[in-house]
């Protein structure tokens, strides 16, 4: 019975010794844990802003690509020929984004562009947090923060602005309308 024990001990071994030491075990987590944590800020802000794909949506595309990469640099495969890896993970992202994107009734409204694109940029940002490149990833993040957040508002006036000059627009248009009857009536 005991020898039983002792080859499933040293299979679970076997099985579970892909990372050598705590530095590599040390730096697979923080590579994990960084692309989850600024895909979730990404999706936080969705979140905020009432949008489908939200939290855990973005934390779980960000972890995935990071994984996606983190994975084949680990069983040695040198980080030059990821290119098709990134290229399967930006295909699959893809398909994911584009079912975000709604086109409503008959004026051919689009929704959903930002969130695909949010999609798209936090797998890119999993992907650099999972090669090592966290510093890069927290900037992309803190940008498209900015981009989501101080943009989103700079529209919103902008939005608002033209609103109030298309109300404007309709009345003038009548007065002009009046001033043509009134016109037309006096040639009668």
């Amino acid at each position: 019975m005991q020898g039983i024990w002792l080859e499933i001990w040293t299979t679970l071994r076997t099985e579970f010794s892909d990372i050598p030491d705590a530095g590599e075990a040390t730096r697979m987590v923080v590579r994990l844990l960084m692309a989850a944590l600024l895909g979730g800020l990404l999706g936080y802000e969705r979140e905020l802003s009432g949008k489908s794909a939200g939290l855990r949506t973005h934390m779980l595309v960000a972890l995935g690509a990071a994984l996606f990469v983190l994975g084949p640099l680990q069983a040695g495969m040198h980080i030059n020929d990821l290119s098709r890896v990134l290229q399967g993970v930006v295909a699959g992202v893809g398909f994911l984004g584009a079912g975000a994107i709604l086109k409503l009734g008959e004026e051919h409204r689009i929704r959903g562009l930002t969130t695909s694109a949010g999609i798209w940029l936090t797998a890119a940002i999993g992907v650099t947090a999972g090669m090592g490149r966290e510093t890069t990833a927290v900037f992309a993040t803190l940008l498209a923060l900015f981009v989501l957040r101080a943009l989103h508002t700079l529209e919103r006036r902008i939005e608002s602005r033209n609103h109030k000059s298309e109300l404007v627009r309709p009345a003038e248009e009548r007065a002009a309308g009046t001033r043509r009857r009134s016109v037309q009536d006096d040639e009668r």
